[in-house]
């Protein structure tokens, strides 16, 4: 079983810096299937980001799983020693899936909080159908 509820490689088509000096505001579009867009707000303190620059995105339920069973274990972070996804990944947040909108033609609106730093993923239902009220990580890389 696989604890990945959705991944994708996303283009940075948008960043407005007007709002804050550390967190950018980041609209996105997938390079698979351009009816899924994400916007979502980065420290690019710790994550600098540029326009036209690539990045995979994944929702995960956690970042560990059991060896044997390929279940999530724990919310703790790995021991020492082992491996989690976060290690695969340039940036890392836990957060909460908070509300969601239906739209037109199938479409849907996934809100997500991480702390105050909100994500938006809209698209066909069938692509975000896995995510439901509940808490996850996200995890970016280039």
């Amino acid at each position: 079983m696989s604890l990945t509820l959705f991944d994708d490689i996303f283009v940075i088509t948008e960043i407005d810096n007007a709002n804050y000096d550390k967190v950018s505001r980041v609209t996105a579009r997938s390079k698979s299937s351009q009816e899924i867009q994400l916007t979502i707000d980065i420290n690019h303190d710790l994550f600098p980001i540029e326009m036209n620059e690539t990045l995979t995105v994944a929702l995960t339920a956690s970042l560990t799983e059991s060896s044997e069973t390929g279940e999530s274990v724990s919310w703790r972070p790995p021991r020492a020693g082992e491996h989690s996804l976060a290690d695969d990944y340039d940036y890392v947040m836990y957060g909460t899936v908070y509300k969601f909108n239906e739209g037109k033609d199938d479409k849907i609106s996934v809100f997500v909080s991480f702390g105050g730093l909100l994500m938006c993923l809209e698209g066909p239902y069938r692509s975000l159908s896995s995510l439901k009220q509940e808490h996850v990580y996200i995890l970016i890389r280039r």
